[in-house]
């Protein structure tokens, strides 16, 4: 078949979009807005009229706001979060926490297993956003590599995802996807048993190979993960420091201290040089642990600084009371590309920002000072403040809380949201009502049982997951009403001609498994589904199969930080590095791929 010139467009913008989805400097969410306008517009400008003479109109673009998946992922978002906000899993956390001290390796197994379980039901999000302090503070208290515990329980949780419809969000837009090209409804457990096969091989790989190939990484801290801040240490007129050189710092620190510059105002920075004196007011550019920071601020009598967190008689930093924690921004935080004094941090939390930490890197200079300077997905921020402030934060559920000292958040308005959250599942399970009505009521249900506040739902509701999901739609209708789908499918058989009917399977699940870990698996998904299904009818093979192809495809997110956003936070607690996630998830990712291709041809027949 030939290509027209709408079909061509529609396979240029994919290109493109799928370009951008990987671009950190420009946001996900601007991305998948720009793909959606240029559509419309590009459609309203050039109609479409395909062979019956019916037009595309441009407004089918903006169906996928009121898509079925799409509401179902929403209402989800909001049941998850009310399940952490009321503190209902929490208990399972203490309980693995407990279950430690008994048995550290058969700990981890069961680890893996609670994970996986959870995730299948629940967002895997709020799963590595609970386990990720816990089992830091279990690998401090041990005095056990972090590494060998952290990457594996976030992989787990992918895993587990995979299982059923709303494990999630790829595998309800799989299933809406296919059912919308006239396909039977899958339900929420029809390839629980394939995946639950497959993933336990995983979880084996997980538990006894996994934490042999990760580096092992001793924790530097006795009450944080071992991450490299960068901070200012702030001078006074009564600090030791004044008047001395940085050779003399130095000494007095015997030699701990790394000095990156000396900062005389607020566009000012002097060389760090051995003989420079430090005046009264500078601001030195330091980069260590919490700890030692910490140390350098006691020993030069200085204090860890940043503008527009003041300490005050009302927020001392010395007080007994004090204490350190980290936070996470996570995707559900404010804070993403925004800066403190946007938010007004230091008033709305009552914390004092003392550094930054971001992704595996050091900082090399701050040139406008931490409280200016734009925050990203990832970074972690060392923060100093009373118990009951850094347990409010925590409550909030604005940052992933990772500290030794906070009480877990439970509520008497956990079994509720437990109890919501069995309706929503069993409801859609025995077919009372399909999955994206049975979310919406369960949402409600939160909110009328006091279980959630109307800005807790503002906050559950990620506008980059509502955006990229309805920009992978309207690709998914550009492609498909185009025909442009049909020509890749034509394409693809052509390519693959001689081959076994196994062996092609096989390859567009490897395709779609390579294609997540560099886009969005939302967008892969989304376009590869209608593929899938055009290869399997050209085949005259199950169009089932091959649409689980895509969807077990695009949920291997294993093999690198950015393929899936648990993976950035995994990265951060456990100080990993991109090759870390390539080392570990490239072999999960084979091993889960082989599992696939060979267990799903034999229930299908062919």
């Amino acid at each position: 078949m030939q290509l027209d010139q709408h079909a061509i467009w529609a396979l240029a913008l994919t290109v493109v979009a799928l370009i951008l989805f990987t671009r950190e400097r420009i946001p996900l969410e601007t991305s998948s807005l720009m793909v959606i306008v240029v559509l419309a517009v590009s459609f309203q400008l050039y109609p479409y009229e395909n062979s019956a003479g019916q037009t595309l109109s441009p407004i089918t673009f903006f169906a996928g706001f009121a898509h079925e998946a799409l509401i179902a992922v929403c209402g989800l978002m909001v049941a998850g979060y009310g399940i952490v906000r009321t503190g209902a899993l929490d208990p399972v956390g203490r309980g693995l926490a407990k279950l430690w001290a008994f048995s550290p390796t058969l700990s981890v197994l069961v680890t893996l297993v609670v994970s996986a379980l959870l995730s299948a039901v629940v967002n895997n999000t709020p799963i590595v956003v609970l386990l990720l302090p816990i089992m830091l503070n279990v690998a401090i208290r041990t005095k056990s590599s972090p590494s060998a515990i952290l990457m594996p329980m976030g992989l787990a949780t992918l895993l587990g995802g995979m299982t059923t419809t709303i494990g999630t969000s790829t595998n309800l837009l799989v299933v809406s996807v296919a059912q919308d090209m006239g396909l039977s409804t899958i339900g929420m457990f029809d390839f629980f048993i394939p995946a639950a096969l497959a993933g336990s091989i995983g979880i084996v790989y997980l538990w006894l190979i996994a934490p042999r190939i990760l580096p092992n990484r001793t924790p530097q801290l006795e009450d944080s993960g071992p991450r490299i801040f960068t901070a200012h240490l702030h001078v006074g007129k009564d600090s030791w420091a004044v008047d001395k050189t940085l050779t003399e710092i130095i000494e007095k620190t015997e030699g701990a201290i790394q000095i990156s510059g000396i900062r005389r105002s607020e566009s000012t920075f002097t060389a760090p040089l051995p003989d420079a004196k430090v005046k009264a007011g500078d601001r030195l550019l330091v980069k260590d642990t919490p700890a030692q920071l910490k140390e350098f601020e006691r020993s030069l009598n200085t204090t860890l600084y940043s503008k527009g967190n003041q300490v005050s008689d009302d927020n001392p930093l010395s007080e007994d009371q004090q204490h350190l924690a980290e936070l996470v921004i996570d995707r559900g935080s404010p804070m993403i590309h925004r800066t403190l004094n946007e938010v007004h941090f230091s008033e709305v939390y009552q914390l004092v920002t003392l550094a930054v930490h971001r992704k595996g890197k050091v900082l090399e200079n701050m040139p406008q000072g931490i409280a200016k300077t734009p925050l990203r997905l990832g970074d972690v921020l060392l923060v100093q403040g009373s118990n009951d402030n850094i347990e409010q934060v925590k409550k909030r559920g604005h940052f992933l809380v990772l500290d030794a000292t906070t009480e877990l958040p439970s509520t008497k308005y956990a079994p509720r949201a437990i109890g919501i959250m069995a309706a929503i599942i069993l409801s859609a399970a025995l077919g009372i009502m399909p999955i994206a009505i049975s979310a919406v009521v369960g949402s409600l249900l939160m909110v009328l049982t006091n279980c959630l506040k109307w800005q807790d739902i503002q906050r559950a509701l990620s506008a980059q997951v509502i955006l990229i999901v309805v920009a992978s739609l309207a690709l998914g209708t550009a492609l498909t009403q185009t025909g442009a789908t049909l020509y890749v499918a034509q394409q693809f058989v052509d390519l693959t001609t001689g081959m076994s009917d196994r062996v092609i399977f096989a390859a567009l699940m490897l395709l779609m498994a390579i294609l997540t870990n560099i886009v969005s698996n939302n967008a892969a998904a989304v376009i590869g589904t209608p593929i899938a299904i055009n290869i399997a009818t050209q085949l005259g093979l199950p169009p089932q199969a091959f649409v689980l192809a895509v969807l077990f495809g695009a949920n291997m997110s294993y093999a690198t930080p950015m393929a899936y956003q648990t993976n950035l936070l995994v990265m951060n607690a456990g100080g990993y590095t991109f090759m870390d996630f390539v080392k570990a998830g490239v072999p999960l990712t084979l091993i889960i791929w082989l599992s696939f291709s060979f267990i799903v041809p034999i229930m299908y027949g062919f």
